[in-house]
């Protein structure tokens, strides 16, 4: 066991935020640490750090403990370089190194006492070997590479951005292999192509892992058990992030089930009380009940969480087909090149996801396309809506119901505030300052005026950036039952593949079209397979992916008609295999054999017919 909380209990200004928080961490465990914004998760952390002292309970750590940290804004401070700052990591393995080449240096001398630096030079290989002292620069490049700084070795820590600061520290913990890592949203700040080398990473890691994240493909693919902390109690459950989340329904059932018939019991046994109490003839049993209810455990009733916030997309007419329309266009930033003479067309209903590392161009594409340069064409009666990430066009200090009101002021005050109380922002929200809001509840505002503009055109821009796993999901529900169209940049793979029903990929200068879902896309990566067509090709490939009533109508019956031939096939293959062994057991009798296999060619006719139809509808 490498630490354990028992019976924990820790608040502010006498209001407690965890209690009576019981749970251990045992060697190399994978544990997802899930709650609300508020909850008390950084508070929990800090507390097995040993930063904060617990109000009552004990916390036990093993007697020198290891643990590596990453803070949400764990920002990396060194004045070294990128590389020289990963090579302190490795200050004993570069010593045993050093020591050894002067020994070595030393035995070649001719007064040279051989037998002496023989046995020392012996001693420190066996340590080099025992350390993997010799591979600490493969080690380092390693990491760094996969992390994204193949390019930076030599630029100093003390320039690089907040968030490249965050990549470094998680670089330096990986590289200092602690028995317990403790990560606080690793996965902010990385790209995908990162995040998945990531999470190959921490896969062969030997150490435990605690994990809080709102990435669900980071949580399944790592995590076997999770804790929740809502309303300041811990629960445990057995699995990753699905699991949990069909354990806790059922959880959630069975309490609100044992609490209602406890409910219904205690009013039977109260009424009968009520009744009889004062009766000679029936107070003794009524005294029992009395004592029942006294001697009943009454269960506490289910504290639910809250409703997560509801999102919902309309617009008031469709445009035409071909949403979005361009001419040859490049795009440069800083100097370089982002995109190459390429075009980029969307049709109308589709749901497309921009993917790529970070700096490819992602958010430079979107505003180029917004931009309403003469290059870019959309079509007629297209009302594109926009997603900031940046919440540019807030103006902070205004009141939060005032910045909606400033762009939909014939919006009635009843329907203003019932749209941003389904997004999440409640009476006391919208009284506030926009400066005052938390990260997600700024996002759930954009959401609001999102849904407001009634664009059928969404081009959002990192969507999910700040919202927690319930609001998260019901933004996906919301995008997948609107029947717009709809350009996203998102960094959540669950988002995307649940959401995007095609893949624009920006790489090399270039975009790469993928008609299909987002686990499909990265297969066919993997397998080097894709279907995949160049930049011009998503103009072609749009265009049919379009189909009127009239198609859909025709497709329906193709695979209805596909469905009948193979049913008709089976039975008919049964029946000829039925029938050939009936051939055994009545080859005496010839008419009986006739009627067989004029029965058998008729099935073979009909077969071969049927299977000419059925190539033609595949």
């Amino acid at each position: 066991m490498l630490f354990s909380f028992d019976h924990v209990t820790y608040g502010y200004d006498g209001v407690p935020v965890i209690e009576d928080v019981s749970f251990e961490l045992n060697e190399r465990e994978r544990v997802g640490f899930l709650g609300g914004n508020g909850e008390g998760k950084t508070t929990l952390l800090r507390l097995l750090m040993g930063e904060l002292t617990p109000d009552g309970g004990t916390i036990f750590r093993k007697n020198h403990l290891r643990i590596g940290y990453l803070e949400q804004a764990g920002g990396f401070e060194n004045a070294n370089t990128v590389y020289g700052a990963m090579e302190e990591v490795f200050e004993e393995d570069r010593a045993l190194l050093s020591r050894l080449e002067e020994t070595q240096k030393a035995m070649s001398e001719a007064d040279a006492d051989l037998r002496v630096l023989s046995a020392r030079a012996e001693s420190l290989q066996k340590q080099i070997s025992a350390r993997d002292s010799y591979r600490y620069r493969v080690k380092i490049e390693t990491v760094l590479n996969g992390m994204g700084f193949r390019d930076f070795y030599d630029r100093p820590v003390p320039v690089m951005s907040g968030g490249e600061k965050t990549k470094l520290k998680l670089c330096r913990l990986l590289l200092e292999e602690p028995e317990l890592l403790v990560l606080d949203e690793p996965t902010n700040h990385l790209d995908i192509k990162t995040l998945f080398w990531l999470e190959d990473y921490l896969t062969s890691f030997k150490g435990a892992l605690l994990v809080v994240s709102h990435d669900r493909y980071f949580l399944d693919r790592l995590t076997s058990r999770t804790l929740e902390l809502e309303f300041g109690r811990l629960t445990s459950y057995k699995g990753n992030y699905s699991r949990y989340k069909v354990l806790k329904a059922e959880r959630v059932k069975e309490m609100t089930r044992e609490y209602e018939k406890q409910q219904e019991e205690i009013a039977k046994l109260q009424d009968y009380v009520d009744r009889n109490i004062v009766r000679a003839t029936t107070a003794k049993s009524a005294l029992s009940r009395v004592n029942k209810l006294d001697r009943m455990e009454i269960k506490e009733k289910p504290l639910l969480p809250p409703p997560p916030p509801r999102f919902s997309f309309t617009y008031d007419e469709k445009p035409y087909e071909k949403v979005i329309d361009t001419d040859p266009f490049t795009l440069t930033a800083g100097g370089k090149v982002l995109l190459d003479n390429v075009r980029f067309t969307l049709m109308r209903g589709r749901k497309c996801a921009l993917v790529g590392d970070n700096g490819t161009g992602k958010t430079t594409l979107l505003k180029f396309l917004l931009s309403k340069d003469p290059r870019v064409r959309f079509a007629k009666f297209t009302r594109p809506a926009y997603y900031d990430q940046e919440n540019a066009d807030l103006g902070p200090d205004d009141r939060v119901l005032d910045a909606f009101w400033g762009k939909y002021a014939l919006m009635s005050q009843t329907d203003a505030r019932k749209l941003l109380a389904q997004s999440g922002l409640g009476a006391e929200d919208v009284q506030k300052k926009v400066k005052e809001l938390s990260g997600g509840l700024k996002a759930k505002l954009e959401l609001s005026l999102l849904e407001a503009r009634r664009g059928n055109l969404l081009i959002l821009d990192e969507p999910t950036n700040h919202l927690d796993l319930p609001a998260r999901e019901s933004l996906e529900e919301a995008l997948r039952a609107f029947d717009g169209t709809v350009l996203f940049v998102s960094h959540d793979r669950r988002f995307i593949d649940s959401v995007a029903d095609c893949i624009c990929c920006l790489e090399n200068g270039a975009l790469t079209f993928f008609d299909g879902r987002y686990e499909a896309f990265l297969q066919s990566r993997k397998t080097e397979n894709a279907p995949a067509m160049s930049a011009h090709a998503p103009t072609q490939k749009s265009e049919g992916s379009y189909r009127s009533r009239e198609q859909r109508a025709k497709e329906a019956q193709r695979r209805a008609r596909v469905k009948e031939i193979e049913t008709r096939l089976e039975e008919l293959e049964k029946e000829e295999a039925e029938l050939n062994d009936l051939l055994v057991t009545v080859s005496a009798d010839y008419k009986k054999v006739f009627e067989v296999t004029a029965r058998l060619d008729a099935i073979r006719e009909e077969s071969e017919r049927l299977y000419g139809e059925y190539e033609t509808l595949i």
